[in-house]
């Protein structure tokens, strides 16, 4: 079985419907996987299963947010194994009004 880390920035739609699947109400500690990466550094990932791999995606507070406003109907089949594009947060501060 293969093994793939993914960082939220290459998540797809379809990974991302797993982790929907498989932690509706979001995730505990207890579900979170710490491992050393290659260059030693610690991190921590979720994991979510298909018939051949097995995806540990890391966790971050960006992650915790697309998995909550997730909707599958905003993606077209064409596009489910695309990377997602980055989602703006809804109460992003660091919009491009000007105060002139």
């Amino acid at each position: 079985m293969k093994r793939v880390i993914v960082d939220y920035k290459k998540l797809t739609p379809e990974i991302l419907s797993m982790l929907v699947e498989k932690y509706p109400d979001g995730y505990d500690d207890d579900q979170i996987i710490s491992f050393k990466n290659a260059k030693n550094e610690t991190v921590d990932a979720v994991e979510v299963r298909t018939e051949d791999t097995i995806y540990l995606v890391k966790v971050s507070t960006r992650l915790e947010n697309t998995m909550a406003n997730f909707d599958e109907d905003d993606y077209e089949d064409s596009q489910y194994n695309d990377p997602i594009a980055e989602m703006p947060e809804k109460n992003d501060d660091s919009s491009d009004d000007d105060d002139d």
